[in-house]
């Protein structure tokens, strides 16, 4: 909602357990008002901070403003909340609307009703205005609305993003995967790697974790290459966009300082990771090879490993799944000092690598609950205890 210094309330959606990452992110973009909460930060910006944030924001999936807010505990509080906003400044008649509504602790019970009332809300004012009304697209609306209701309280939010801010557009196919663009950028801000240093991937896959990170550390803004809903609204300037979009293609570096190499040993995941990359625009910046993490040896020892090795979710995996883990802790045993991190949404695998934690985050990855586990390698042998690790 609007005040007087022209900032807007706003929250910034995320994966469940990436709040950390995403609220870091926004403190480090100069963003107002910072505040974590659950799935996602809340914060306040200026239109063209939302546009930039749009722009910007790597471990965010959504961001939305706030438009109204007020007592909504019956049909007749929805329609007075939503008669009074003045819905045609956001769209114009001949768009599409659609509104994703969620109901928590409400006598209001039913999420369909309430989304059902506000729309019938926004078409009534555009009939008392222009004779018309708007029509629903749930699939690519103009104006796409968030309806949230807690306890008898609603709020209205209009989602800048449109698509989920994890569809960069580099990305050549939609890949079946745990991770997706957003949730890899989350981790790796987690992970603590300085931008600078070896980064290593040996279990690479499609190489997000690897595109993300070049990305990163290129100040290459990861919502250049995409549309988003805010460029179809009558209230946002359209030189303004096109102001923030060069501005974010500037700042764009053709090299980074960071050495960055993957493996995997399916020729079919190097393909996709490297025309991935050659898309993103960074496939100058990583050296891959198609090998088993038990052959692979890096041109640099790596500072940081991040990896998301099987465990039961990724497509073409056999049943091999222990005998991967026990290489990935065979290799990574190479690099004395290195900082491992490693993705697990199953906790009897990760003790297979004989390695003790030294921090752990629970992160959601479609509706999986995994564990982020980061690890310092030390010059020490195993030890038979160390095979106890439990997540």
């Amino acid at each position: 909602m609007e005040i007087e210094d022209g900032l807007r309330e706003a929250h910034a959606a995320c994966t469940l357990g990436l709040e950390e990452a995403l609220a870091a992110e926004l403190s480090d973009l100069g963003y107002a008002d910072v505040k974590a909460g659950r799935g996602g930060v809340a914060f306040r910006a200026s239109k063209r901070g939302l546009v930039e944030a749009c722009l910007w924001l790597r471990t965010a999936t959504r961001v939305m403003e706030l438009l109204g807010r007020g007592p909504a505990d019956s049909r007749e509080g929805f329609l007075r909340l939503a008669a009074a906003l003045p819905w045609d400044r956001w769209m114009r008649v001949d768009q599409t609307i659609a509104v994703d509504a969620t109901i928590r602790d409400s006598r209001v019970s039913h999420s369909g009703f309430a989304a059902l009332v506000l729309k019938d809300a926004i078409c009534d004012r555009f009939r008392m205005l222009t004779g018309r009304r708007p029509s629903v697209d749930t699939d690519a609306p103009d104006l796409p609305l968030k309806l949230l209701v807690v306890r008898d309280e609603a709020t209205i939010w209009r989602d800048w993003s449109g698509e989920s801010l994890h569809k960069r557009g580099w990305r050549p196919v939609q890949v079946k995967s745990p991770l997706n663009e957003a949730i890899a950028a989350g981790l790796l801000r987690l992970s603590g790697w300085d931008r600078a240093s070896v980064l290593v991937d040996p279990m690479c896959g499609s190489g997000t974790f690897l595109i993300e990170a070049a990305m990163w550390a290129a100040e290459m803004a990861p919502g250049l290459q995409r549309a988003f809903a805010f460029e179809k609204w009558p209230d946002v300037d359209p030189a303004m966009v096109r102001r923030a979009r060069a501005s974010a293609a500037a700042r764009a570096k053709s090299s980074i300082p960071a050495r960055l190499f993957g493996a995997d040993r399916h020729p079919g995941a190097i393909a996709l990771a490297r025309k991935g990359a050659e898309a993103a625009g960074v496939g100058h910046m990583i050296t891959w090879a198609e090998t088993a993490v038990d052959a692979f040896d890096p041109p640099e020892p790596p500072s940081m490993v991040v990896t998301n090795p099987p465990w039961g979710e990724r497509l073409g995996e056999a049943d091999d799944l222990i005998v991967s883990w026990m290489d990935l802790s065979r290799w990574v045993r190479k690099f004395p000092g290195a900082g491992v991190c490693v993705l697990s949404g199953d906790p009897g695998l990760t003790r297979h690598l004989g390695l003790r934690a030294d921090r752990k985050w629970p992160v959601m990855t479609g509706p999986i609950e995994c564990r982020w586990l980061r690890y310092r390698i030390d010059a020490r042998p195993p030890r038979g205890g160390d095979f106890e690790e439990t997540p």
